[in-house]
């Protein structure tokens, strides 16, 4: 199976056939999560016509060359008068109050003067002032939030005002995760000889997946033998849905990690290898309703090419609404690719008089095992294949 291109890889993600499922939750710890169904409106709002500020509620119409008003009730918030607004009459009527029956126009109490029972409009407002319509927020069955929606704090007031108690969100994938290498440490280790690294692969996969909002499995380190690559795989398939791997999916002889996947899995291989740089030896395969990703081993290349592919297959899981931010971003210095390979370069990114601008001052050049070039305020460049990007010129950037 040959390499494909960046495009392609995303394209038959995309086409993937991911069967999601929803449940409910009360309506504060969906925050962050993805709306499964559109919210309507279930009646208008308001119901009636409401008062915007403190003020004394007059009918105006018929009455514009009336500046004395005689005041016969009150109606704070949340109760509603039985008194009638008529010619010459008003009602002091507080924000959030129903209107008073009769009335059109509300005067704000800095507008008059009261003197005991009467009210002098010191300056007049054009009828239907600070009077909030029917159905100004909203009307019924009007679609407020669609389905595929990321819940914020709007949508949870919002949902809070249509007394929505749970709510129904998409169920993240739950992800599992496997570093390989027999060269590789895990945290407290100690050194044995000084061919061995620690290991960061495992956590910052893990990190990026809880970012996005999935419950992960830690399987932690394995060593290159096909036997115990095999049992933590199986382990991350029977109790995961989405199994992520990193290291052993090169050409070397103790890369076993392609050959489990495809020959001992029994797994469809949706794509082996894709002209990127970092990270060309990527497997995006599928077991069921469960996926694999077999990343590269190089820190730098495992956490690109886990936002490019696996990212989208969990947005799958979540209706598949999401995508990673991109922007247009200016760009500060050159960029140049004289490669087949669509190439994603970790850059600085500002924001500086109302537009986007990257460079790649002090990121370091080298293998794709330089982690730290994520560090800041960073994001991705996309070059692409055989092309070179003049200071000025607008990049295509992920924004992380």
């Amino acid at each position: 199976m040959s390499k494909i291109s960046y495009l392609e890889a995303i394209d038959k993600i995309k086409s993937l056939n991911i069967d999601t499922s929803t449940k409910k939750v009360f309506l504060s710890d969906g925050l962050g999560k993805i709306l499964a169904c559109d919210i309507k409106a279930s009646v208008d709002s308001p119901a009636y016509p409401t008062a915007a500020m403190d003020g004394y509620a007059i009918k105006l119409q018929n009455n514009q060359n009336t500046d004395e008003f005689e005041l016969i009730d009150y109606s704070p918030a949340g109760s509603v008068v039985s008194s009638e607004v008529r010619n010459n009459t008003c009602i002091k009527t507080f924000t959030g109050s129903l209107m008073p029956k009769g009335s059109d126009t509300l005067v704000p109490i800095e507008n008059v003067e009261l003197n005991e029972n009467k009210v002098y409009i010191k300056q007049k407002v054009p009828c239907g002032f600070a009077v909030m319509k029917v159905g100004e927020n909203y009307t019924k069955d009007e679609i407020l939030i669609p389905k595929g929606t990321k819940i914020d704090f709007a949508e949870i007031g919002v949902m809070a005002s249509l007394n929505i108690v749970f709510v129904e969100v998409y169920e993240s994938p739950k992800v599992a995760i496997c570093a390989t290498g027999s060269e590789i440490l895990d945290l407290g280790e100690e050194k044995q000889n000084e061919s061995q690294i620690r290991s960061s692969n495992h956590l910052t996969i893990e990190a990026l997946a809880k970012k996005y909002g999935c419950d992960t499995l830690q399987l932690g380190l394995v060593k290159d033998d096909k036997e115990s690559i095999l049992k933590a795989f199986e382990n991350g398939l029977n109790t995961s849905d989405i199994l992520v791997t990193t290291g052993g999916v090169s050409v070397g002889d103790f890369d076993f990690v392609k050959d489990i996947v495809i020959d001992k899995l029994g797994a469809t291989v949706i794509f082996k290898g894709v002209e990127i740089k970092p990270g060309q030896h990527v497997i995006v395969a599928q077991v069921g309703n469960k996926f694999i990703c077999s990343l590269p081993g190089f820190a730098y290349s495992s956490t690109v090419c886990f936002m490019l592919f696996c990212l989208p297959i969990i947005f799958g899981f979540r209706g598949n609404n999401e995508t990673l931010e991109k922007v247009k971003a200016i760009a500060k210095s050159e960029y140049k690719n004289h490669t087949q390979k669509t190439i994603f370069t970790a850059s600085n990114l500002t924001y500086t008089d109302m537009r986007y601008e990257i460079d790649t001052f002090n990121k370091k050049s080298g293998t794709s095992a330089i982690l730290t070039n994520l560090l800041g305020n960073s994001a991705l460049a996309i070059i692409e294949p055989n092309t070179s990007y003049k200071i000025g010129d607008f990049v295509d950037t992920i924004i992380l």
